[in-house]
C-alpha cells in the first residue's frame, strides 16, 4: 500500500509508504528546520576543528573532526532516508523530529569538549536522544506498513542494539579508544544493509538527491561563514589589505567552483539500485566533512597571516588544498557514469586534484586553488557543451 501526499497535519495517521515515483515531491518545511539546527552542529564542529588546527594539534584535530563529524552525518542521514519513505507529518511524527533536533543540539554543545579534551559524553547522550528517536519512527513504521515490517523492525532492533553498545562503552577504560568507535560505527552503516536484505524502503531518487543537495549548502556555506568571519579578523589584526583580498578571493572562487561541480551533477541519476544509492549515501560522508573542513582551513590561513596559530606556511596550505582536493575526488567518483565519453571528464578532474595539492607549496595556496578550481569547471562545462552537441 501507498499513499498521497498529505496537506497540513493531523493528530495521527498510518505510516504507510509514500510512492518512490511520487511526482513534485520536495523537503519539506520540517525538513528544512531540521537541517537548519544541524548548522550549528556543523558550524560548532567546525570552529573546534579550526581551533586544534592552529594550536598545531594537527593529528588529534583530524581525529576528533573525523569522529565527531560521522556522528553528525550518521544521524543526519537516517532520517533522511526515513522521511524519504514515511514522512506522514503528523503530529507523533513531528515530536519525534523535534526530539532528534534536541539530540542535535546536545552535540552541537558538546564539540568543543570532544575535539579539545577527548571527551565525547556529551555527544554521546546527544547522539544515543537522536536515534532512539528514530527507532520509535521505525516502530510506527512496523506497525501500519506489513509489507516491510521486517524491514522496519530490523532497522529498530539494529539502532537499539547499537545505542547500547554506544552507552556501555562509557564503561570501557577511557572510552576504549578509537577502536571501540570504528567498531560501533561499522555496527551503524551495516543496519541498513541488514535491514534493507528484508524488503526495500520506498525512498524517493529525486527527494534524497535534493536533500543531500541542500545539505551540501549547508557544508558550503560553513564555508563562507568562516571567509568571512576570517577577513573581519584579519582586518581588526591590520593584516595587509593586499592578502586579506587575495585569501578572500581565492575562498570564494573556491566556494563558487565546488557548488558549481556538485550541482552540475546528476544526482538522481545515481540512485537507480540500492546498491549504488548506499555507495553514493555513504560516500558522502567525506564530502560533507572535506566541504566544512575548508571552512576551517580557510579561517587558519587567514590566522596564520595575521601572525596567528602554531602551524607553518605550508602546513596552514595543506589545512585548506587537502580538503579541496578530496571534494573534488568524490564529486567525480560519486556521480562519475561509467561510459566512454567519461574519460576525458575523468582526466580533468584528475588534473585538478593534482593541481590543487601541488599549489600547497606555492607562495599564495588558497588564491591558485580558487583559480584551479575555477578552470576546472569551465573545462568541464566546455566538456560538457562538445559531448552535448551531437545528441543535440
Amino acid at each position: 500500500m501507498s499513499q498521497t501526499p498529505y496537506v497540513g497535519v493531523a493528530w495521527i495517521r498510518p505510516m504507510l509508504a509514500r510512492l518512490s515515483d511520487e511526482e513534485h515531491r520536495t523537503a519539506t518545511a520540517l525538513e528544512l528546520f531540521f537541517d537548519l539546527c544541524f548548522v550549528t552542529a556543523v558550524a560548532q564542529l567546525a570552529s573546534a576543528f579550526e581551533h586544534e588546527l592552529s594550536e598545531g594539534r594537527t593529528a588529534h584535530g583530524v581525529l576528533g573532526y573525523a569522529l565527531g563529524f560521522f556522528a553528525i552525518w550518521w544521524a543526519w542521514m537516517n532520517f533522511t532516508w526515513f522521511a524519504s519513505a514515511y514522512d506522514t507529518d503528523d503530529v507523533p511524527y513531528r515530536s519525534l523530529t523535534l526530539v532528534q533536533i534536541a539530540g542535535a543540539l546536545v552535540m552541537a554543545g558538546g564539540v568543543a569538549q570532544a575535539l579539545e579534551h577527548g571527551d565525547f559524553t556529551v555527544i554521546t547522550w546527544g547522539y544515543v536522544v537522536m536515534r532512539l528517536a528514530m527507532a520509535g519512527q521505525w516502530l510506527r513504521a512496523a506497525h501500519a506498513d506489513p509489507e516491510r515490517r521486517r524491514c522496519c523492525l530490523r532497522y529498530a532492533f539494529g539502532i537499539l542494539v547499537v545505542e547500547i553498545g554506544w552507552v556501555s562503552r562509557f564503561a570501557l577504560h577511557g572510552d576504549g579508544g578509537v577502536g571501540s568507535f570504528v567498531v560501533l560505527a561499522a555496527a551503524e552503516l551495516a543496519v541498513p544493509v541488514w535491514a534493507e536484505h528484508a524488503a526495500n524502503t520506498t525512498w524517493h531518487p529525486h527527494h534524497i538527491a535534493e536533500r543531500y543537495g541542500l545539505f551540501t549548502l549547508i557544508v558550503l556555506g560553513e564555508s563562507v561563514t568562516a571567509a568571512s568571519g576570517a577577513v573581519r579578523t584579519a582586518w581588526h589584526a591590520d593584516v595587509d589589505a593586499g592578502t586579506v583580498f587575495l585569501l578572500a578571493m581565492g575562498g570564494l572562487l573556491t566556494v563558487f567552483s565546488l557548488w558549481w561541480l556538485y550541482f552540475h551533477q546528476n544526482a538522481p541519476r545515481r540512485l537507480a539500485t540500492f546498491t549504488t544509492a548506499m555507495l553514493w549515501g555513504y560516500g558522502h560522508y567525506a564530502l560533507f566533512a572535506s566541504a566544512a573542513a575548508m571552512g576551517a582551513g580557510l579561517a587558519v590561513n587567514v590566522g596564520r597571516a595575521a601572525g596567528q596559530g602554531a602551524l607553518t606556511e605550508q602546513q596552514a596550505a595543506a589545512a585548506y588544498t587537502v580538503p579541496v582536493a578530496v571534494f573534488i575526488a568524490l564529486v567525480r567518483l560519486l556521480h562519475r557514469h561509467p561510459s566512454r565519453t567519461s574519460a576525458p571528464t575523468d582526466i580533468v578532474h584528475l588534473a585538478a586534484v593534482v593541481a590543487v595539492l601541488a599549489a600547497t607549496g606555492t607562495a599564495v595556496p588558497v588564491l591558485c586553488t580558487g583559480i584551479i578550481a575555477t578552470l576546472l569547471t569551465a573545462t568541464i562545462l566546455v566538456v560538457a557543451g562538445r559531448d552535448a552537441a551531437p545528441r543535440a
